[in-house]
C-alpha cells in the first residue's frame, strides 16, 4: 500500500495524504498564484501527477517548489493509458489528475479516466478551483442564474445541427473557442441569433492582457475584423427571450 508520499517529493507543511485513488486538481488558467492551498497539499503527497502536457505542469510544480513524478495523459495515449493507471490505483497508488489549465474533464482528455475510475469502483474526488467559463460568464453582465455550457462547437460535422438546436435556447450560452476559429464562430452565431443579439468575449482571463468585450454579435464581428484574435477565448451569448 502506498503512503501517498513519493520519494523525493517536497512536502508542504500540514499536508495530509489524500484518501482518494484519483483527485481532480484544478490548476490556474493564467496567474499561477490562483492555485489553492488544498490543491498544493494534494500535489505534494500523491504518488504521481497525471498531466495533459508534462511541460506545462512541470512549470507549475516548479513554481510551487514541488517535485513529483509526471505521467503524460493526452489525446494520443489516453486509451492505452487508462487500464495501466487503473491497475496502479487498485494497487494502492494515489494520483492527481490535472489539465494544462482549469478543471480536469472540461473540454480535455481527463473525462475518459474519470469515468473509468468511477466505473471501477475507485474513489474519485474533485477539488473546487479555477475554470475559465465561470469568470467569463459572471463578467459578461448577461443573466447567469440559468446558463448552458456548450464548450467547443463542432468544427465540421454537426456544426450546423448544433447551432440550429440552440436557435431557441432561452438560457445564457457559453462557448470556448481558439483564436484561429473565433471570427468564423462569431459570424456563425451572428447568423444564428441575429446581429443585434447581446454577447461578450473574454480572453486571457487572469493574465496580464485580460480583456472582456461586451457588445452585440454584429459589433463583436466588426471588432475582430480589425483586431487579430490572440489568446484563448470564452464567448458568452444571451439566451433568446
Amino acid at each position: 500500500m502506498s503512503t501517498g508520499d513519493p520519494e523525493g517529493a517536497e512536502r508542504v507543511p500540514g499536508a495530509m495524504p489524500t484518501r482518494s485513488a484519483l483527485t481532480l486538481v484544478p490548476t490556474p488558467i493564467g496567474n499561477l498564484d490562483d492555485i489553492t492551498i488544498r490543491a498544493t497539499h494534494v500535489l505534494a503527497v500523491v504518488d504521481g501527477v497525471i498531466a495533459e502536457d508534462t511541460r506545462v505542469t512541470g512549470r507549475l510544480l516548479q513554481h510551487l517548489g514541488l517535485r513529483c513524478p509526471l505521467i503524460p495523459f493526452h489525446t494520443h495515449n489516453e486509451h492505452r493509458m487508462v487500464d495501466q493507471l487503473l491497475g496502479r490505483m487498485r494497487g494502492g497508488e494515489r494520483f492527481a489528475l490535472v489539465s494544462d489549465a482549469g478543471t480536469p474533464g472540461i473540454s480535455d482528455p481527463g473525462f475518459l479516466l474519470i469515468r473509468a475510475a468511477v466505473q471501477a469502483g475507485l474513489t474519485v474526488e474533485c477539488l473546487p478551483g479555477a475554470t475559465a467559463f465561470v469568470p467569463a460568464l459572471v463578467n459578461s453582465a448577461l443573466p447567469c442564474d440559468r446558463f448552458v455550457f456548450e464548450g467547443f462547437l463542432p468544427v465540421k460535422k454537426g456544426r450546423r445541427t448544433r447551432l440550429a438546436a440552440l436557435r431557441t435556447e432561452d438560457r445564457t450560452m457559453v462557448f470556448y473557442e481558439s483564436p484561429h476559429r473565433l471570427r468564423r464562430t462569431l459570424s456563425d452565431l451572428c447568423q444564428t441569433f441575429g446581429g443585434d443579439h447581446p454577447a461578450s468575449v473574454s480572453r486571457e482571463i487572469s493574465k496580464l492582457h485580460e480583456e472582456t468585450l461586451r457588445d452585440t454579435l454584429a459589433g463583436l464581428v466588426a471588432h475582430f475584423e480589425h483586431h487579430e484574435p490572440r489568446g484563448e477565448f470564452v464567448l458568452v451569448v444571451g439566451g433568446v427571450s
